[in-house]
């Protein structure tokens, strides 16, 4: 049996090896101002990530992709309004894409990663700060990894300028865009 933790500066963290989302357990979710008063969250069902741990952890990548079509908020008309070219254009871009470049920081069990995402055909660079939330094996032998990120965007730079001025003033949608993402991921097998 191989072992599914090895020890990094106090933390136990994952063997080395390339480890898949689970699809099962998974949120990759966001919110933004809407009004200028309140909040609107939401998430994409449907996203797929292969972390790579490296013997030396700070060489570890991660490489993802968000099917935009699959972007829910709880309501209707407005995931139907996000999927057109107002928003994500989810026929002509059905996913975006983000490729991390390597690991900027550390600090316990938080990882800053530097990367790139790509929406829309536009990429820019962005920094994922990934809290690492402990591994252990499954009741069914998998090695698993737990994980929060978290990061903020302008939408307006990835060309999403779609927006309402307001007669009070302001705008119907913010421009900062907060993502956060929860998950566990497998160790693939040979």
């Amino acid at each position: 049996m191989t072992v599914s933790t090895r020890e990094f500066e106090g933390l136990q963290i994952p063997a080395a090896g390339t480890y898949e989302l689970d699809a099962a357990h998974k949120q990759v979710g966001f919110m933004v101002k809407h009004l200028m008063v309140s909040k609107v969250r939401g998430q994409f069902a449907e996203a797929s990530a292969t972390i790579v741990v490296g013997e030396n952890p700070l060489d570890s990548s991660v490489t993802a992709s968000i099917k935009t079509a699959s972007v829910e908020t709880g309501q209707i008309d407005r995931d139907n309004h996000l999927r057109t070219g107002d928003f994500f254009e989810a026929e002509k871009y059905p996913t975006m894409e983000y490729r991390s470049t390597g690991v900027k920081s550390h600090a316990g069990a938080e990882f800053v990663l530097s990367g790139e995402l790509t929406i829309k055909g536009v990429t820019n660079p962005v920094e994922l700060v990934v809290e690492f939330e402990g591994a252990t094996t499954s009741p069914y032998g998998q090695h698993v990894f737990g994980f929060s990120a978290h990061t903020e965007i302008d939408r307006e730079d990835w060309g999403l300028t779609y927006n309402m001025a307001l007669e009070a003033g302001g705008v119907m949608i913010g421009k900062k865009i907060k993502i956060e993402i929860e998950g566990e991921a497998i160790l693939q097998q040979g």
